[in-house]
């Protein structure tokens, strides 16, 4: 029997419990940043700010200052509580039952992933915003 204190998290991913229970790696915010540049992601808001995004002058500039404003605040909270989790999981000890032997993961496993996902979210709302406010609108509507 395959015991988990040689993990291996390579059928999950980061945004997923199982990823964490298996051992896999907490990444850095840096690295899900990067992660989520890479993806392509929009992020849940995708639609939203596309609709935004369609507004004319300076309407549409407002709105998505004040949309990136939130995601700030919002990101600011779920890096703290990320971090947390991370300390949490850091300190949680590992368990040797057999994987077989194991029906769910533990609550700071999908803490963890949870946030991870809320970062995801977060990064890909910024990063779609600020290529929105670097781009020009269209100024006269034509």
């Amino acid at each position: 029997m395959q015991k988990i204190s040689s993990p291996t998290s390579a059928y999950y991913n980061a945004g997923h419990p199982w990823y964490y229970f298996l051992g896999g790696t907490i990444l850095k915010p840096k690295q899900i940043l990067e992660n989520t540049r890479e993806s392509g992601y929009k992020g849940y808001l995708r639609d939203d700010i596309a609709a935004i995004d369609k507004k004319l002058e300076p309407a549409r500039s407002h709105k998505l200052r004040r949309i990136k404003a939130n995601t700030i605040k919002k990101l600011k909270s779920d890096l703290a509580v990320y971090r947390q989790c991370a300390l949490q999981l850091h300190r949680h000890p590992k368990t040797e039952l057999p994987i077989k032997a194991v029906m769910a993961c533990n609550d700071i496993h999908t803490a963890i992933s949870l946030k991870h996902n809320h970062l995801v979210n977060d990064f890909a709302h910024l990063i779609t915003i600020n290529d929105l406010l670097y781009r020009q609108g269209n100024l006269f509507g034509f």
